[in-house]
């Protein structure tokens, strides 16, 4: 692993986003948290909307949601999927930065506020926060 540094993993599937952190000890990769979009459900997403927990909003609030996990620097992981700036990937990555993640990603990358906007998701970031406080 790059110096050390744990991994945030980005991964789609056909229903959802998922996202991880991943740390290395001694040559042994272990998965220290893991979050799906499916989890924005209980934060305020509506319920209506089931189908749309693979978009860019999604994407931005699961990476905002695992976020509130993250106290250090780290690198992503995005596997074998193509990097696209203002796609799925770097909606996750902007909420990762968004909840105070030190990760190393340029702002050009990311999709703009506006089309990150189809839902109500400062509502959701709030209940994310209130949630966290409560832990």
């Amino acid at each position: 692993m790059k110096g050390g540094l744990a991994r945030v993993i980005f991964r789609r599937s056909n229903r959802y986003i998922i996202g991880q952190i991943v740390r290395s000890e001694e040559a042994k990769d272990y998965i220290a948290r893991g979050v799906s979009s499916r989890s924005l459900l209980k934060y305020g997403w509506p319920a209506e909307s089931k189908g749309s927990l693979k978009s860019l909003p999604a994407a931005y609030l699961t990476g905002f949601l695992l976020g509130q996990d993250i106290k250090e620097k780290v690198i992503l992981d995005i596997g074998i999927a193509r990097s696209i700036p203002k796609s799925r990937i770097y909606a996750f990555v902007k909420g990762l930065k968004d909840a105070g993640v030190n990760i190393n990603v340029e702002e050009k990358m990311f999709p703009s506020d506006e089309t990150l906007k189809r839902f109500d998701i400062e509502k959701i970031k709030q209940e994310i926060k209130n949630a966290g406080k409560n832990r």
